[in-house]
């Protein structure tokens, strides 16, 4: 059997795996725990209420189900608009719908507070699942359970409330009680975007990202936030007012729904930053993601396997190793075809959420490598800081302390010869609300067979004065390092006497080990790394490189973060996205330029500048 003949019996294989049986009436195939009574399939819930529920005259088992099954639910009693053919059919769940309910019936089940984040491919009706989701509450679950629909546009709002309408005027009569004999949306005290279900007493709001004031004084239960990644932050409005607006109100408790979901729209905006804090687990809001091959629809017949396995390039024949069938690939490989790039393909079409995200927005970092460099970053094995800044060389010392500015993955291996650690500084604000002060430590042993390794980092905001004496105690620790300080800051804030290059030339007559970019004709050395348009893009697309090329180590999370929110502008510079930070980010990106125009090795510093130093700990 040759490669083509095993490729092709591989994809039989996986073709039949993904044929799974499933019918919402007869509950084969439905999420949850379920029990078999004659030829259904039944919650275990509803079996727990209704122990006899065989023996219930049929118009009684219908509404005990309805209750405890949401597919059957909507299968019977839902009518949505098919978007191939126009017609109006019953909702029955695709595949990724019921991944996504599976998620939120296991936390309804469990008695928590229904919260997740959903990160979509586009058109497989992640909107109308989670709208469902919330009518199933109002109609079936709950009466007084006031929802929100709030998208970036009026627009987007109301078409998810259209479909609410379309299931109301389709609903079946033998589920209505009198009160809900004329079940329909009426107008609340006159507005048309808040609006009440007539027979259950629930609201229904439609508001957009710039009506916060909207939600308050309403008591609600249930928001559904949607395309939250196109969400408009101005001065007077933001994502995050919206949110505290949502989250005073919808209380965290069992049978409150909070759902945020969106296509991906760059990176570093406010859906993007709650995604990652829901990937790390430091969110209550659980992170689903569905990518375009989960999709049924995205398929095509293969009527030639060898000749299409033959056209494929490498992306693709990644899929096929990442457990994708021949008709999955063929459908992604013709759709390939209507775009100019492959890069437009997975912005439309990601097959995982590094995709989502980086093909969106104007990245510098290929989000794909950062999640790469991520894999070498962990806990320090030490927090603390350097204690007694502003004393003399010799005096200053270290104080281990918990969550301390100064973080240590490795302490310094001493062999007294200078060239083994760098200490590159950027100068930030004083206060809380300017940029931080960051120093990063670098490992530098054996240039020529290892990559640089980031083994210390301190970040606060001090007076500058204190900043350059603790950098120069903390290049003293890592056997007298060479010690690069970012000038810019220093070099400008003084209108008079030359300030900065006055603090930098003190710690240079302590300190001989302090990187100087000039020296003048009297022999006079400019001490500090001057960042400058040309040298600031020099500095990243070193960077960019190495990130590329795997060829330095990164331990800090914080530092890949900045990474991932550092866009190219249109102007063609670079800085960070708003609301963002780049002071860790340039520590590496200058360390890494210095080093690569250091010769190999650094010279050892004198002796006589060697006795001026402080003592190993």
């Amino acid at each position: 059997m040759n490669d083509i003949d095993h490729i092709i019996a591989e994809n039989t294989r996986r073709n039949q795996a993904q044929q799974t049986d499933y019918a919402p009436i007869t509950g084969v195939g439905c999420c949850g725990q379920r029990t078999q009574v004659g030829d259904e399939w039944l919650p275990a819930s509803l079996l727990a209420e209704w122990p006899d529920y065989a023996a219930l005259p049929s118009e009684k088992r219908r509404r005990a189900r309805v209750r405890h099954d949401f597919e059957y639910w909507a299968a019977t009693c839902v009518t949505i608009k098919d978007k191939l053919t126009g017609q109006n059919i019953g909702l029955r769940l695709n595949a990724p719908q019921r991944r996504l309910l599976a998620v939120m019936e296991t936390q309804r089940l469990a008695g928590k507070p229904i919260r997740v984040i959903l990160l979509k491919a586009r058109q497989w009706g992640g909107s109308t699942l989670v709208q469902m989701y919330m009518a199933w509450f109002q109609l079936v679950l709950h009466t007084g359970w006031n929802s929100l629909i709030c998208g970036h546009k009026h627009n987007t709002s109301r078409a998810i409330k259209q479909m609410y309408r379309l299931l109301l005027r389709h609903y079946p009569d033998d589920l209505k009680d009198d009160a809900e004999r004329g079940l329909r949306f009426v107008n609340y005290e006159g507005s048309r975007d808040v609006q009440q279900l007539s027979g259950r007493d629930c609201l229904v709001i439609c508001g957009t990202s710039r009506s916060e004031d909207a939600v308050r004084g309403f008591n609600l239960a249930m928001a559904h936030l949607t395309e939250v990644a196109f969400w408009a932050s101005s001065a007077m409005h933001s994502p995050e007012d919206l949110m505290r607006s949502v989250l005073g109100t919808v209380l965290p408790e069992p049978g409150t729904i909070v759902v945020l979901e969106s296509t991906a729209n760059g990176v570093g905006n406010f859906f993007h930053t709650e995604w990652l804090r829901a990937q790390s687990g430091h969110s209550d809001k659980e992170a689903v993601f569905v990518p375009w091959h989960e999709i049924e629809l995205y398929r095509q017949e293969v009527s030639d396997p060898a000749l299409l396995w033959a056209s494929l390039d490498e992306y693709e024949r990644n899929l096929w190793d990442e457990g994708l069938t021949l008709e999955q690939i063929a459908w992604y490989h013709n759709k390939r075809k209507e775009y100019s790039t492959h890069t437009q393909m997975m912005e439309e079409f990601p097959s995982n959420d590094i995709e989502a995200f980086s093909n969106t927005g104007n990245c510098v970092f290929d989000l794909g490598l950062l999640d790469r460099l991520r894999q070498t970053c962990r806990p320090p094995l030490a927090t603390g800081d350097i204690a007694g800044a502003w004393l003399a060389p010799g005096q200053a010392h270290w104080v281990e302390e918990a969550n301390g500015p100064l973080q240590v993955w490795q302490h310094p291996v001493r062999d007294g010869t200078a060239g083994h650690y760098l200490v590159t500084v950027d100068v930030g604000g004083r206060s809380d609300k300017a940029d931080w002060s960051v120093m990063t430590v670098m490992d530098c042993h054996d240039r020529r067979n290892r990559p640089p390794e980031v083994v210390a980092q301190w970040r606060w905001h001090i007076d500058h004065d204190l900043l350059a004496w603790k950098a120069v105690h903390l290049a003293q620790y890592y056997d007298n390092a060479l010690l690069v300080i970012e000038s810019n800051t220093l070099e400008t804030e003084y209108t008079e006497g030359d300030g900065g290059q006055y603090i930098l030339s003190t710690i240079g007559r302590s300190y001989g080990n302090l990187y100087h970019r000039t020296q003048d004709s009297k022999g006079h050395k400019k001490f500090g790394f001057h960042t400058n348009r040309q040298t600031k893009r020099q500095a990243i697309y070193t960077l960019i490189a190495a990130v590329r090329d795997g060829t330095y180590i990164e331990r800090s999370h914080d530092a890949i973060d900045e990474m991932a929110t550092y866009e190219l502008t249109r102007r063609g510079g670079f800085e960070a996205i708003a609301g963002h930070h780049d002071d860790i980010l340039m520590t590496r990106a200058i360390a890494l330029l210095v080093l690569r125009d250091l010769p190999l090795p650094h010279p050892a510093i004198s002796a006589s500048d060697r006795e001026t130093l402080l003592k190993p700990y």
